[in-house]
């Protein structure tokens, strides 16, 4: 049984960087499809698909390489745990990396990024953060 599902999808996409696998699969969600369309958006991944296989659904996240086949992702940080909730309001939003990263955030509104919830002026729940 999976306790943290948003913690295992980053840690999957973090391996598979490491490793410079061309896609990574794992079980969807919404919540993970959500946060896939926000890395798609924001440009750390080439994209996602899902799948899916009978009563399973599978999501697929195509990895995104600069030259020399770095990875675009170079750091990925789970904020908030299942034991440790972290909210923020819309002026407390975190920066990350000084902007150069993404900060997703899930607030009434669905998940957004941390500028577009600072547009809006909503606060919620920080997910994760991308660099």
């Amino acid at each position: 049984m999976m306790t943290d599902p948003v913690a295992d999808m980053l840690t999957r996409i973090r391996n598979a960087s490491q490793a410079l696998h061309p896609t990574v699969a794992m079980p969807s969600s919404k919540l993970r499809e959500e946060i896939a369309k926000i890395l798609a958006a924001e440009g750390y991944i080439d994209g996602y698909d899902v799948a899916t296989d009978g009563s399973h659904k599978t999501l697929t996240v195509k990895l995104r390489y600069g030259r020399d086949r770095a990875p675009v992702i170079k750091g990925l940080n789970r904020t908030s745990t299942p034991g440790r909730r972290v909210y923020r309001g819309a002026a407390d939003l975190p920066r990350v990396m000084g902007g150069l990263g993404v900060a997703v955030i899930s607030t009434s509104q669905g998940l957004l990024p941390d500028r577009e919830a600072r547009k809006r002026r909503l606060g919620g729940e920080v997910l994760c953060e991308v660099w």
